[in-house]
């Protein structure tokens, strides 16, 4: 929205808030395998590709704080929530990886899943090893797999984006019971 001015949190801010006990909203706007994994007590898991369908579940009268990992996605959900008319959205600059190195105090479910990041790894490189094994015990033609892999791998670094990731992250493992309990209040 034009004129609308985008504010920015340190994570001292939003801790600052937590303890002061005054009213916000803190979305979590990544994967439920990430939320899991650790999180801000007290925040809320909407994942981004959820935020204009989920809007309504966050209340417009308090301030609201995106966090996601590094603080690209939450500034992505921030720019959604003020096009959709929400007026107090702060973006936690530095997202998690800021608030672990802070250090301030992590939740994390007890039987978390793997991240995302080391799933892809694991994924990635168990994919390599088959299409070279392949390609020398049962035909070369199988060296294309691990061309392919690292292909993908080349291009989700150049542009930010992991397709593989995209895929594991709705794989059930890595749909949460957060996120699984958010997503059935319809």
């Amino acid at each position: 929205m034009k004129g609308e001015r985008t504010i920015e949190s340190s994570v001292s801010e939003l801790r600052a808030q937590i303890l002061s006990g005054a009213s916000c909203s803190i979305i979590d706007v990544r994967e439920g395998a990430e939320y899991a994994s650790g999180r801000i007590a007290g925040s809320r898991l909407i994942p981004l590709g959820e935020i204009e369908r989920r809007a309504s579940e966050i209340d417009r009268a308090q301030p609201v704080y995106v966090v996601c990992r590094s603080g690209r996605r939450s500034a992505e959900a921030q720019r959604r929530l003020i096009a959709l008319g929400f007026r107090d959205v702060r973006n936690v600059a530095g997202g998690m990886i800021a608030w672990e190195a802070a250090p301030l105090p992590v939740e994390r479910d007890e039987r978390a899943p793997w991240s995302l990041e080391r799933q892809v790894r694991v994924a990635a490189g168990s994919l390599v090893v088959l299409g070279v094994l392949l390609s020398a015990l049962v035909a070369p033609e199988f060296i294309w797999l691990a061309g392919f892999v690292g292909a993908g791998l080349v291009f989700a670094g150049i542009t930010d984006t992991c397709a593989m990731g995209i895929m594991l992250a709705r794989m059930p493992w890595n749909r949460s019971a957060h996120q699984n309990a958010a997503c059935s209040v319809e």
